[in-house]
């Protein structure tokens, strides 16, 4: 049988991440980052050079600017690419996703498609640019000690709030919009997927352009409320009514009024979604687009087609295509793919509840067990089963990245403690020796149960051919498995009616990838604590689908979520990806780059830490 390993060198020289102390058992904070911090400071170092020495050691510029705000000296703001000098006159800008948005309020975006249709009409209060640096949007300015917004114990941030922005209806924004977001999406009542970010701070008005968020404890990572496309902020005039219980009433939940560049239109859930130019956005000279189309539907390499080959849309989304497909289309086209380095993994989550028992009306439920991965060694076999390398080669080329690791960005957090391994021979002895027998009909079973898997992905080329190598390898070892390929825009649905969306998890095994959309691993990881499983009770907003429990993950993330020292910090999250891998929630089957579709002569800012319409202000055409 093939036996294919890929192991990170010097794992075995040296203990892991989370249990090092560093050299003479004194921080990397406490000594050389302080000295380091104190020279910029006084500017003996420029910023630059900061940089450049903490990746030297692994911390992205993002997480350096995070920690030299901390230190005292004031966060960069990212610098903005846009040339018009006037409002308009554009055209109109075509966007194609092939994954249409279902609904338009961000607190309900259980998939990016929501969360990018959302985008386009409400807006956070920051975002990140391509290099991972803070870009302001309804704040007037990036908190840092220097003016008082962040303190220096970090367990509070002060946001300053630009005058004279107006919501789309013509009201005027203030904090009490800011501390209403904070109430709604805390409220268990509401469902909504933000409630992890809420749920454990304090948000309070200052005076109208000014809100103070508290933390209970040390936060280095004090950029994630209110930041970034899934924490956008919505109207308190007309959601106010419509609070808990009554959420999903609302109608704007389908028609926004934001305070974006574009004013909201129509929509069709599934289909389109369009938007008009805001003459009174806050933004000069922006938008550049007179009017905004986002199209739903097909497939990805439909979507490559009409942009890269016709020329049909000037972008498409997320090009989840087999990288020879992309090579033919670019020769000669009229578009271009693009890509952008994040820490997105595709990966195969494991069911460890019963799709198939009902309890209380409600499948996959926590009062019951998988019959079949409540055996480690068959979670182990399938982990063997995914030939990482033959993925990368026949389907994603230029565009993944064999990984052993859940996460897989920023650099920093990246486990060197993990290794994969494809080998149908060891998975098959691994089974024998637990039990699991061959059948007659050569699948393998043990104390009746039949080794009978349904592995469920969304439908897409290379998903399904990712499906199709897994299944040919379970097949060899023993192991039945039954494929299901769910449209697009149901898997990624945020209708808690439908079966198939991925939270209810009707299947044993599930493909897909969540990007992150900030360049810190927080939001990501928070995930999957046991707080915020996806039930009936939740209407399945909780984001912890795979449904694990397990303390000693939770004590990671809630100790990296207060330690300030970042090699400590680190350390926290390496561990908590280590407990994933180990127990096989996820079998990470590539790190993903952002593959986007573009018109030759558009100029479009797509970062790795944030969501593909998160810096749309800044989009224009070349002439």
């Amino acid at each position: 049988m093939p036996s294919t390993a890929r192991q990170n060198p010097a794992v075995a020289s040296r203990p892991p991440a989370s249990i090092r102390e560093p050299d003479g058992g004194q921080t990397m904070l406490d000594k050389e980052l302080r000295s380091m911090i104190g020279q910029v400071k006084d500017g003996r170092m420029d910023r630059r050079a900061f940089i450049q020495r903490l990746a030297a050691v692994g911390l992205t510029a993002p997480l350096a600017n995070q920690i030299l705000a901390l230190g005292g000296v004031a966060m960069a703001e990212g610098v903005s690419t846009y040339k018009p000098t006037k409002r308009g006159g554009g055209g109109a800008l075509k966007l194609l996703w092939w994954q249409g948005p279902t609904l338009l309020n961000p607190h309900f975006a259980t998939g990016t498609k929501d969360q990018d249709g959302s985008r386009l009409f409400y807006e956070p209060l920051a975002c990140w640019d391509p290099d991972g640096n803070m870009k302001l949007v309804l704040a007037a300015e990036i908190p840092s000690i220097q003016n008082g917004g962040l303190a220096a114990d970090g367990k509070s941030v002060t946001w300053k709030l630009k005058p004279g922005v107006k919501w789309h209806d013509g009201k005027p924004f203030t904090a009490d919009d800011v501390v209403f977001n904070w109430e709604y999406s805390k409220d268990p009542a509401t469902s909504a997927v933000t409630i992890a970010t809420y749920r454990d701070i304090v948000v309070e008005k200052v005076d109208d352009l000014t809100v103070r968020i508290l933390f209970n404890k040390p936060t280095p990572f004090w950029a994630d409320a209110f930041v970034g496309a899934p924490n956008s902020i919505i109207p308190k005039h007309l959601f106010a009514d419509y609070k808990g219980a009554k959420s999903r009433e609302a109608p704007n939940n389908l028609s926004p009024v934001g305070t974006g560049p574009y004013k909201f239109l129509e929509f069709k859930p599934g289909d389109i979604v369009r938007g008009e130019l805001n003459p009174d956005y806050h933004m000069p000279n922006r938008p550049y687009f007179d009017t905004l189309e986002m199209k739903g539907g097909g497939d990805a390499v439909s979507a490559a087609r009409a942009v890269i080959q016709t020329g049909e849309y000037d972008f498409g989304y997320n090009i989840q295509v087999e990288d020879d497909v992309l090579l033919r289309l670019e020769k000669g086209g009229k578009g271009k793919a693009i890509y952008a380095v994040g820490g997105d993994t595709e990966f195969i989550a494991l069911n460890f509840t019963d799709p198939n028992t009902e309890v209380d009306g409600e499948r996959s439920s926590m009062k019951t067990k998988h019959p079949l991965f409540s055996d480690p060694a068959v979670r182990k076999a399938l982990a063997l089963l995914v030939d990482r390398e033959a993925v990368k080669k026949v389907i994603y080329g230029r565009a993944g990245r064999t990984t052993a690791n859940f996460l897989n960005g920023p650099e920093k957090f990246v486990s060197k403690n993990t290794s994969w391994e494809f080998s149908i021979e060891k998975a098959s002895k691994m089974l024998d020796d637990a039990g699991w027998k061959p059948g007659a009909d050569g699948i393998r079973e043990k104390d009746g149960k039949k080794l009978k898997l349904l592995y469920q992905t969304s439908i897409n080329g290379p998903r399904q051919k990712t499906q199709a190598i897994v299944k040919q390898a379970c097949q060899k070892a023993g192991i039945d498995v039954e494929l299901k390929s769910v449209v697009a825009s149901v898997f990624f649905s945020s209708d808690a009616g439908n079966p198939d969306i991925y939270p209810k998890f009707y299947a044993d095994m599930e493909m897909f990838q969540i990007p992150m959309s900030q360049p810190d691993p927080s939001q990501h990881m928070r995930r999957y604590m046991s707080a915020n499983v996806a039930t009936k009770e939740n209407k399945w907003q909780g984001q912890n689908f795979p449904r694990y429990v397990n303390k000693e993950y939770d004590e990671a993330i809630l100790a990296a979520e207060g330690e300030m020292d970042p090699v400590k910090r680190a350390a926290f999250y390496i561990k908590a990806n280590d407990i994933l891998i180990a127990d096989t929630v996820f079998i990470p089957v590539q790190h993903r780059l952002k593959v986007e579709a573009a018109a030759n002569n558009l100029v479009c800012v797509i970062s790795g830490w944030a969501n593909e319409t998160d810096n749309l202000f800044d989009w224009y055409r070349e002439a």
